[in-house]
Formats: C-alpha cells, structure tokens, sequence
C-alpha cells in the first residue's frame, strides 16, 4: 500500500519539530554553570523581569510595612470552604494602581470623616459627600451598615476600579481593590461552586 503524498509530508514535519525544539533548548542553564547562573558570569535577570509579576513598591505617604510572616503548613485545607469562596475574595491592586487605590482611599477618608466626627451616619449625606469627589451618583452606593454605621461602595470605572468600606462611631474604614473574580464590576458573584 502506497501512503498519499500529503501524508508523507504531515509525518516528515513531527522529526523536524522534535529536531528544532532539540536544537533551540529549552533553558538558559549551560553545563557548568552554578545553580544561580552566575558560574559563567553572566548575570541572572531579576524576579521583576519575569513576564507577568507584579511589583509593589512604596508609595508616596506610605510607611513601608514588614513582610508578613509565610504559613508554616503547605498542606491543603481539609475542608474546600477557602476554594469554594474564593469568588468573594477581592482582587488585590499592584504596583501604580495600587499606590493610585491608596489616592483615592485617602480622598474619601477625608471627605467622609466630618460626618463621621459629627456622628452624622445618614447614607444619604455619605452618598453626597462622596459624589462631592465627582464620582457619578449611580456608581456611588451608602446604605445603613448596622445601627450607627454607614457602609459605601464606589465603581470607580477605572484602575482602581472600586472603593469599599465603613464608617462608624470609632473609624472610617476603606480599601481599593480590582473587583472579584466571577463578578460585575465591583459587586461580588451571587455564588461559587
């Protein structure tokens, strides 16, 4: 039996791939070289330079914070409750826009704190306040958060795209953040798996 011809040449092109991906290599490792690459002089590019990678760096009025200490266990959670909410987590800025989040945290703590010195928790007046910022009325939410608190959530729209959190009698609480995952825009998904 004859192969066609086009076959023939289909299975010609499997050895010239395996030949090509054998001639370019797959690493930057050479015999010889030390573990970190630096056996042969050449230096090893920095962690930042990995495609990807997010870098955090200070921002202007931040006090740098000690690095958190690892978990000491790398055993998986017996239980899926942190895998099935995970959806409720939210994404977490880096780098400029998380130092532009920070910005805005700012702004609003300080638009909202003479309510909140006045002991004025009406969400209406929050809402105000914080449309006063220029964020549109329909992408600023404040609502009743307990009975002497107002809770409050902006769609800022943009990097970084949400603004959520209380205030109350003690403090006036923010956080910026980049949404959930599986969510609309800065609201979280009705559920998980």
């Amino acid at each position: 039996m004859t192969m066609p011809r086009w076959t023939r040449a289909r299975l010609g092109m499997v050895p010239a791939a395996a030949l090509a991906l054998c001639v370019a290599g797959c690493g930057t490792q050479h015999v010889g070289d030390a573990a970190d690459g630096n056996g042969s002089g050449r230096p090893t590019p920095p962690a930042a330079a990995t495609p990807g990678a997010q870098v955090d760096f200070p921002c202007p009025g931040e006090t740098p914070k000690s690095a958190a200490p690892s978990p000491s266990s790398t055993a998986p959670p017996t239980d899926h409750y942190a895998e099935n909410h995970g959806f409720l987590v939210p994404i977490e800025l880096h780098g400029q826009n998380r130092c532009d989040g920070l910005a805005v945290v700012a702004k609003v703590k300080k638009v909202l704190e003479p309510l909140r010195r006045r002991g004025d928790f009406d969400p209406d007046k929050a809402h105000t306040a914080l449309t006063g910022l220029g964020y549109s009325a329909g992408k600023v939410r404040a609502y009743q958060n307990g009975s002497t608190g107002v809770g409050f959530l902006i769609d800022i729209g943009a990097a970084p795209w949400c603004v959520e959190g209380t205030m109350d009698s003690a403090t006036t609480k923010a956080d910026a953040f980049a949404g959930y995952p599986d969510g609309t825009g800065c609201e979280p998904a009705k559920g998980g798996h």
